[in-house]
């Protein structure tokens, strides 16, 4: 599996820095690779929260349910590649911001797990989304 959150490093295409960008301190980037380190830095920072995210909730979950979160996971983090990178023969492209956007949504969705277990129950069926 593609690891992208480290890959930074590679080739990168950013077609737009995002208003959360701009906000963090970019709000006048001189260049592209300026444009990419903000992005990037965006990116980093929204993959951490979903990774908490993702641990906390798991902290609520019996081990199957875990099992069912993890294939979900690994179909969502698969699902976001493909809509957001490809390979070349001379590196790796990732749109960050169309990968910051699926991550934010990827983000919401944990939450929302997490707040429906906390209160009415974990459904199972939706775990595995």
């Amino acid at each position: 599996m593609k690891n992208f959150a480290y890959g930074l490093a590679l080739s990168l295409v950013v077609t737009a820095v995002s208003t959360d960008a701009l906000a963090a301190g970019c709000a006048a980037p001189r260049n592209a690779f300026d444009q990419v380190y903000c992005a990037g830095n965006l990116f980093s920072q929204t993959d951490q929260d979903l990774n908490r995210a993702y641990g906390d909730l798991r902290k609520l979950l019996t081990a199957e349910q875990k099992n069912v979160l993890k294939t979900g996971q690994l179909a969502w983090i698969k699902e976001r590649d493909d809509q957001c990178s490809y390979e070349r023969p001379n590196g790796f492209f990732v749109n960050l911001t169309c990968a910051v956007e699926l991550t934010q949504q990827r983000l919401n969705f944990l939450k929302e797990r997490e707040r429906e277990c906390k209160s009415t129950g974990c459904e199972d069926s939706k775990l595995g989304r």
